[in-house]
């Protein structure tokens, strides 16, 4: 693995920032994750060293997006192209954070950051030149949906940065697309701050090609009375870690997460979240689902801390999964850490396969088995399609995953 070697040589960046210096000493003493650690133990090695293996591409080359752009409907925006930032600036409530907020940000971010816990952002920041950091600042409520694109070329790794501050009474639509070309890593991260009274829909969808990799980090920050909606997919990875850290920083703050994360072949995908009430009168309503296919593996690990300043919790959080292969895998493990007493918490697990009496009533009917199938899929899908915030005219998520599988 050569880009730890890099690291602990200290070698990995020609010239560092203030801010990679910071991350690459950090990961000296801490290299890799720890595998014994609970957020690490079921992490293929092999896979995630393949993450690793690839040199890191400051320069990327052309993107294309994967459907048409429509300048008059959406915002479009793709880290390390900056060429929209100043009509966007002109014509909505949307600026460009300067790199002294940036930096003044990311610092105080990582002063905090857990070596083990938050170990996929200390390699993402050490590895994120300054022109693949992304930073706005919004504001208003007549903001067209906004899309972010992140992209790895092939044969390389590359890293971007996402940092978002909602302010007061602000309410937008925001979908982040990460994609992987054939033969690459992509590290994304992305911090999204909340003020009173915003909302944010946020759709986060990751797909890739053959023998691409993602790691993907996102920590949110809420404050009072504001709202949270995250709907997110992620496929076609042979490895990929979504971790998700939300954090209510002083309760009366609304949260909603619905994601999916879908194997096959010898994928493994995986999905970690972490949900902390620092205060009272906190809502959560949390399903992730996982359809794991052939010698695939998918895993979902959740937990929820509830401390004794988060009275009047209300938290639900529920983990679906659907074997499509008697050698697939999935291991859920949802979890409550509660402290406070008045708090209304639950969580449940469940693996399932395909419905046989519902293929066999529509295979009577003259259906196919293929598109009884696909019917029983496309029901399993929509939940989590439906909450996220895209456009079925540019792109047909469900038409596209049953074409997939």
């Amino acid at each position: 693995m050569e880009i730890i070697e890099q690291i602990k040589t200290n070698q990995l960046i020609d010239n560092p920032t203030e801010i990679q210096k910071i991350c690459l000493n950090k990961l000296q003493s801490n290299p890799l994750p720890n595998p014994k650690s609970e957020l690490w133990r079921l992490s293929n090695r092999s896979k995630f060293s393949n993450f690793l293996d690839y040199s890191v591409n400051e320069k990327d080359p052309k993107f294309d997006t994967p459907y048409p752009y429509n300048s008059q409907n959406i915002i479009r925006l793709i880290i390390g192209e900056d060429s929209q930032i100043s009509l966007i600036e002109e014509n909505y409530s949307i600026q460009q954070l300067s790199d002294n907020k940036l930096d003044k940000y990311i610092k105080q971010k990582i002063s905090c950051f857990d070596q083990n816990e938050h170990w996929s952002d200390l390699l993402n920041l050490s590895l994120s030149c300054p022109k693949n950091i992304l930073g706005l600042k919004i504001n208003g409520s007549k903001i067209p949906p906004i899309e972010i694109f992140s992209h790895a070329s092939s044969n390389s790794l590359n890293a971007k940065t996402l940092v978002i501050f909602l302010e007061k009474n602000c309410n937008i639509e925001l979908l982040q697309v990460n994609l992987g070309k054939e033969n690459s890593s992509l590290s994304q991260s992305t911090f999204i701050y909340l003020e009173e009274n915003s909302s944010l829909n946020h759709g986060v969808v990751s797909y890739g090609e053959d023998k691409s990799h993602l790691l993907n980090s996102l920590n949110v920050i809420q404050q009072k009375n504001s709202e949270y909606n995250l709907g997110s997919l992620h496929f076609k990875f042979n490895y990929a870690r979504f971790e998700i850290r939300i954090e209510q920083s002083a309760g009366n703050a609304k949260t909603n997460i619905k994601g999916m994360q879908i194997t096959k072949n010898n994928e493994q995908i995986a999905t970690h979240t972490k949900i902390d009430f620092n205060g009272p009168n906190g809502f959560l309503d949390q399903i992730n689902k996982s359809l794991a296919d052939d010698k695939s593996h998918a895993i979902f690990d959740g937990s929820i801390i509830v401390p004794k300043i988060a009275q009047k919790t209300d938290a639900s959080q529920l983990s679906r999964n659907l074997l499509l292969s008697n050698l697939a895998q999935i291991d859920t493990k949802p979890q409550l850490e509660i402290i406070a007493d008045d708090v209304k918490c639950k969580h449940g697990a469940t693996i399932a396969q395909l419905n046989d009496e519902e293929l066999f009533y529509m295979r009577t009917r003259g259906i196919t088995l293929k598109e009884a199938s696909k019917l029983q899929l496309s029901s399993y899908f929509q939940e989590i399609i439906s909450f996220i915030p895209i456009s079925k005219d540019r792109w047909d998520l469900l038409d596209k995953l049953l074409n997939e599988n």
